[in-house]
């Protein structure tokens, strides 16, 4: 991919899930799962990219149980991950359930669709029905949350099966419910920061009583996903359908920090870029991703620091010879034709991007190399 173009890979069937091998660092690998109506036809796909022919291999694995509405892999395990489905019972009624699952041993990639193993299923009915996501704690694999209704699960599952170790309920009026939920990485990574319709809440699992802090009416709309930055503790995005993205600083809720409209609909999914955090992507049902430079809030504003002389060999008094990296629009991606549910960048390459529209397109992209030099020198 030297020459930055895109890779496609197409899929058979209709997708919205989407995320990378967090575990692996060392090969680009994406899991995709698809939205088939024929509930025991859908799929889960392992891509992989050559960073140097820009060639994919792929890996197709059946996922029988029903239709995936997210995905998420293990942080610390590559061969394992979870997936939240809709299941079709026998009584022919529609129910969505979680299950983590295990990639079998694979010595090579083949046109043979394999077997997955299933470890677990993740039983939220107690709960409510309406499952949104599973979220994998971000350093410990043995902890995972299920958001479901209006009621966050913090499971253990250390032992032979999940176990439930506490709960959170949101009261409220009208039966709330959750939309979306992350964790928070930061202090040890014991807050966990939901979503319902335009309003923040972070929940302390030492204090479960009630939510830690709120960020109430953020958009004016639905709010449909957030990211924390990796680097700064304090700091947070979000995006919703009234189009905008947003960055908070939670020490001070009652405004954004930043805010940006770019999209032209419905903005789905937000990721800050873990190793450079002025790089921020999101996607949008109309169709487009957008690559942002949002250095003014990052933790590295002036890239690395690096001094710039004037034609005499000195350094220019104005700025101590550093050059500050501006906020602007980096690339508007246009290779879908179909609104793009899911975005993320690589765990094991920081200027590799993949995102996945409802057609079953999946996009790789890399970051314009004027920028990533940019950042670096």
């Amino acid at each position: 991919m030297e020459n930055d173009n895109p890779v496609i890979y197409g899929l058979e069937f209709q997708t919205r899930a989407l995320s990378a091998q967090t575990a692996e660092t060392d090969v680009v690998r994406f899991l995709i799962g698809t939205q088939s109506l024929n509930f025991s036809n859908n799929q889960i796909h392992l891509v992989e990219l050559n960073e140097e022919t820009g060639n994919l291999k792929t890996q197709v694995f059946q996922h029988p149980l029903g239709e995936i509405w997210s995905l998420q892999a293990s942080p610390t395990e590559p061969d394992v991950f979870i997936t939240c489905y809709n299941h079709l019972s026998e009584e022919g009624t529609c129910q969505m359930k979680g299950a983590i699952w295990k990639f079998p041993e694979i010595k090579e990639y083949t046109n043979d669709i394999l077997q997955l193993d299933k470890l677990a299923d993740i039983d939220t009915t107690l709960y409510g029905t309406d499952l949104k996501t599973i979220a994998y704690h971000p350093m410990d694999c043995k902890k995972i949350v299920s958001v479901v209704d209006n009621n966050i699960v913090l499971w253990d599952l250390a032992n032979k099966g999940p176990q439930v170790a506490t709960s959170n309920t949101l009261a409220g009026k009208g039966q709330p419910r959750f939309t979306n939920g992350k964790w928070n990485p930061h202090n040890g990574a014991n807050q966990f920061v939901t979503l319902n319709e335009n309003n923040i809440r972070g929940w302390d699992f030492r204090s479960p009583s009630n939510a830690a802090w709120f960020i109430l009416s953020a958009h004016s709309q639905i709010i449909r996903d957030l990211d924390f930055n990796a680097n700064r503790q304090y700091f947070l995005s979000t995006c919703g359908d009234d189009g905008y993205m947003k960055f908070w600083d939670i020490r001070s809720p009652t405004e954004p920090v930043l805010s940006r409209m770019e999209h032209s609909h419905w903005v789905w999914n937000i990721r800050i870029n873990r190793f450079h955090d002025q790089l921020v992507l999101t996607s949008s049902s109309d169709s487009r991703v957008i690559l942002y430079s949002i250095a003014s809030i990052s933790s590295e504003p002036f890239g690395h620091m690096v001094s710039t002389e004037d034609e005499f060999g000195s350094q220019s008094d104005e700025s101590c010879g550093k050059r500050k990296l501006e906020d602007g629009l980096v690339g508007r991606y246009e290779e879908h034709e179909d609104s793009v549910y899911a975005v993320e960048w690589s765990s094991a390459d920081p200027w590799t991007f993949a995102s996945l529209s409802y057609d079953g397109r999946l996009v790789l992209n890399k970051v314009p190399r004027k920028y990533k030099y940019q950042i670096l020198l």
